[in-house]
């Protein structure tokens, strides 16, 4: 590789190696002359005069001007004469290093991006030979972001964020490029929230400044016990203590809900994080009953009910008196079916009205059943068993729909019970070995939750006339 030439070299002369051959007619002029210019020489050194002749300078001279520093005469990696001692200089003394940021798009591979930003091939296949870059170069997707420090079209470091807590850092040595996994050390910080429904969860979660993701984690966490679409009524409030992700003194994301509580229609529903020891996480009652159910309500994120269950509604396209024996949660096409608990796979494909059908074999002889779909999802294949919350395939309109919705349909014992009416079962409540663990550390977070609330009503509450 070429690299510009060295600015301490400037005021040196070319090296003997690069000079001209002279001709051999000039070889023998120069014997010529050699002689009488001789003899003069000799005169002169016998006559004792050390003063230079007019333009001539004196060897000492020249070699004190030679090694002068700066200049461009002789190109770097060029071998000095012996009476110059040279020392290489040190890259960050003398280059004005440059950062580029290259993003992967598309269809993009870090080699045409070297090549689109004229950097070295060379060194980009050293780097990938390392075993973590090799690693990260095999998966590299669009978004993916590479910080580069150059010097011209040589590597001098990359660094690439892997993921929150570390990243891939490539730097150049004398001995070639070294690779490591360095740390990104977070901060965790808690956060109280006080909001209250005015007309939705989410406006209400926005107006008290939460995110979208800490919002739905409200709305998953007691999604069990409220249907967040037909059950919240004006002045329902919440309470929520959630972590906060920092990194440098600068905020990055949301983290997990700690506790929160919910104020339904008279009704608190309270749930607090637990974390086992194998890092498994799970929300409970103080009392340490699990806030699932073995069941969802609602399988799918719908738009609104189309259609609830009615054993004597008129069909809509037949136009007779037919048993609605499910609930139609209209949804647009394409929208994930889950699993509404643990279950079995042992029905999958078309059954007349129904168009694509999945029906779910759970415990305590419960089965779901899932219509009207555009199409299966990859797992849920006969005799599969899928787990809660686990898509089993996507809201359509096949069989006989008028358009986009999920037919769901809940039977125990092979009877249908209303999906939104009927008693769930609990799901397992927190194990025995974690039970005292998990009562000790839910006193001092209600304790925090309840100084919370304290302060909240007494911000909102009227100031009281003084006592006389």
């Amino acid at each position: 590789m070429h690299r510009r030439p060295s600015p301490l070299l400037h005021d040196y002369k070319p090296s003997g190696s690069t000079l001209p051959k002279k001709s051999k007619a000039l070889q023998w002029f120069a014997v010529g002359l050699g002689v009488p210019l001789a003899g003069l020489l000799l005169i002169s050194f016998m006559s004792g005069d050390d003063t230079p002749a007019p333009g001539s300078e004196s060897p000492a001279l020249v070699a004190a001007d030679d090694n002068k520093l700066g200049g461009a005469n002789i190109a770097a990696g060029d071998v000095l004469p012996e009476r110059l001692p040279f020392t290489a200089p040190k890259l960050d003394s003398l280059t004005e290093l440059a950062t580029m940021e290259l993003e992967i798009g598309r269809g993009d591979t870090l080699d045409k991006l070297f090549r689109k930003n004229n950097l070295n091939l060379g060194h980009l296949a050293a780097i990938a030979a390392l075993d973590e870059p090799k690693k990260l170069f095999r998966h590299l997707k669009p978004g993916d972001d590479f910080e580069i420090v150059h010097d011209g079209s040589s590597i001098v470091s990359m660094y690439s964020v892997l993921d929150l807590t570390s990243a891939l850092q490539v730097e150049r040595t004398d001995n070639g490029f070294v690779a490591k996994i360095i740390e990104r050390p977070i901060e965790i910080r808690k956060r109280m929230t006080y909001g209250v429904i005015d007309s939705s969860l989410f406006l209400a979660g926005a107006d008290a400044g939460l995110s979208d993701k800490v919002i739905m984690n409200i709305a998953g966490i007691f999604a069990w016990d409220i249907d967040f679409v037909l059950d919240i009524r004006q002045g329902d409030n919440f309470y929520v203590q959630y972590e906060q992700v920092w990194q440098d003194n600068e905020y990055v994301t949301d983290g997990e809900i700690i506790a929160a509580e919910f104020n339904n229609n008279g009704r608190t529903t309270r749930a607090i994080r637990f974390i086992d020891e194998n890092g498994h996480s799970d929300y409970f009652t103080p009392d340490g009953d699990s806030v699932r159910k073995a069941f969802i309500r609602a399988p799918v994120d719908f738009t609104r009910i189309s259609s609830n269950f009615n054993p004597n509604r008129r069909h809509p396209i037949l136009n007779t008196i037919r048993a609605h024996q499910g609930v139609d949660y209209a949804a647009p096409r394409g929208t994930p079916i889950k699993a509404a608990g643990d279950g079995k796979v042992i029905f999958r494909g078309v059954k007349g009205g129904y168009g694509n059908c999945v029906i779910l074999q759970h415990g305590g002889n419960i089965t779901t059943l899932y219509a009207h779909m555009s199409s299966f999802a990859a797992n849920a294949r006969i005799g599969a068993r899928v787990r809660q919350d686990q898509t089993i395939g996507f809201v359509g309109s096949t069989g006989l729909a008028t358009a986009n919705h999920l037919h769901y349909e809940y039977r125990l014992n092979g009877v249908h019970r209303n999906p939104r009416t009927v008693p769930l079962p609990q799901a397992e409540p927190i194990n025995r070995k974690y039970r005292e663990q998990f009562l000790a550390s839910v006193q001092p977070i209600l304790a925090e939750l309840e100084q919370f609330k304290r302060t909240q009503l007494a911000a909102v509450s009227p100031a009281r006339p003084a006592s006389r």
